[in-house]
């Protein structure tokens, strides 16, 4: 029985891709990685590199770190096993500052010891008409201000000083006599229009009750005339708000003040019982 060869069997109906393409595509993707690789150890950073090294070697429980699926030895590190930390600074560390938010001590008001001597005289002069509330005696830096109140010193809308306090401004002359400085008398009254056929307005009540004033101070008396001022000054400069009948009765008002007195006996500064001007 002769034997017949058999015939090769058909390819029909094979599919995919060609053997050699698979091969190709290992290169293509091998090749990729390499020069990935290469850009990124050319913009490497070391330390974040060392560090991330050291974090691999931690967690594999390995001092040695190798790449996946590619060959040849592997990277051994340089650090030991845990991860190095900043060296601290070579300055020393600042020590902690205590800051005070009390803020700074408030400055000691220093008062001229002619003032401090004027104003002792005059509270030692008229202590009971200053505890009746017919003055006030206050003073600054500057100047010493004796206050009349126009209850105690005018009647309503008129400039003649009434006779119960003629007696009050001699003593207050003889005090003032006695030391230098510029003497101003100034008349104030409240912001309400006056209403007389003497006066045309708060201006001339004021200027006239101040130059009253003026002349029991200089005409009749121990002051020098060059030394004395008269102003008048009507509803400028309020003591209180004039929006009540206690407020304007406080604003009418006559005040002698001197500037920068010089007395002799000058007193310390603690020794004076009168309060210092807002």
């Amino acid at each position: 029985m002769a034997l017949r060869p058999l015939a090769p069997r058909s390819r029909k109906g094979s599919t995919g891709a060609p053997a050699w393409m698979v091969t190709f595509a290992d290169l293509a993707t091998l090749m990729l990685t390499f020069f990935i690789l290469l850009l990124s150890f050319a913009e490497m950073d070391v330390e974040k590199y060392r560090a991330m090294a050291q974090s691999m070697a931690v967690a594999f429980g390995t001092a040695n770190v190798v790449a996946e699926d590619v060959g040849g030895s592997p990277l051994t590190l340089i650090e030991s096993d845990t991860v190095s930390l900043p060296e601290p600074p070579d300055s020393p560390r600042e020590e902690a500052e205590f800051i005070d938010d009390r803020g700074a001590a408030p400055e000691l008001t220093t008062i001229p010891e002619g003032i401090v001597e004027l104003s002792q005289r005059l509270i030692g002069e008229l202590e009971d008409e200053v505890a009746d509330e017919a003055l006030s005696i206050n003073y600054d830096q500057q100047q010493v201000v004796i206050r009349f109140s126009e209850q105690a010193t005018f009647n309503s809308g008129q400039a003649e000083i009434k006779s119960d306090m003629l007696p009050i401004i001699d003593r207050v002359v003889d005090v003032v006599s006695q030391c230098m400085g510029d003497v101003i008398v100034a008349g104030y009254t409240d912001d309400v229009p006056i209403t007389s056929n003497r006066f045309r307005s708060n201006w001339d009540l004021s200027a006239a009750r101040a130059v009253s004033v003026v002349h029991e101070l200089v005409l009749n008396r121990q002051i020098p005339a060059e030394r004395v001022i008269a102003a008048g000054r009507a509803e400028t400069q309020p003591l209180a708000p004039n929006t009540s009948a206690e407020n304007r009765a406080l604003n009418r008002r006559v005040e002698i003040s001197i500037r920068e007195p010089e007395c002799d006996d000058s007193v310390s500064t603690s020794d004076l019982p009168v309060e210092i001007l807002p």
